[in-house]
């Protein structure tokens, strides 16, 4: 029994022109940007380092300032220890200095794909707008998309707290 795409998304193909231009012109994003996209995440797969599950991830996050940055997930022998390939990502941005990002892809070895989990989606949330798209890619290079909100409704975000150096408001 092969798994499906679920009723409610659109699947799309990158090797469809007309599904990447709609996806581009909803998203903001040219076909460029998406194409690196694509071709990051699934390169960063190719890197992980994943001895226990076998599954493979790789992500790629565009900044604001136009540049990709890639990661993969990253096991360890006691499992929760092991990073995701989003949060590796978004990790070597900030830590490079990027601030703002426009998208997120994450690219698997199965069909359909499989979304960031929900570590990583509260991870993304610090760092991205509600309205970022987080780009999922299969094995196929079929994708979906979704903004975070779909993603992580009714989020908590770094807006909630009190600003550093103010303590919080008490009942």
């Amino acid at each position: 029994m092969s798994a499906s795409y679920p009723d409610r998304y659109q699947k799309s193909s990158s090797a469809n022109p007309a599904d990447v231009e709609t996806t581009c012109s909803t998203y903001g994003l040219t076909k460029d940007e998406f194409e690196q996209l694509h071709k990051g995440s699934v390169a960063a797969k190719a890197t992980a380092y994943c001895p226990y599950s076998q599954f493979r991830v790789g992500s790629t996050i565009l900044a604001a300032d136009g540049v990709f940055i890639s990661g993969a997930n990253v096991e360890n022998a006691a499992y929760p220890v092991g990073t995701c390939a989003e949060r590796v990502a978004f990790g070597k941005a900030v830590t490079e200095g990027h601030k703002g990002f426009r998208a997120v892809a994450v690219a698997t070895d199965i069909a359909p794909p499989a979304s960031p989990c929900g570590m990583c989606r509260q991870f993304i949330r610090e760092f991205c707008d509600l309205k970022t798209p987080i780009i999922m890619f299969d094995k196929n290079g079929d994708y979906l998309v979704q903004k975070l909100e779909e993603l992580l409704p009714l989020s908590f975000g770094p807006e909630a707290l009190p600003p550093p150096g103010r303590p919080g408001v008490s009942a």
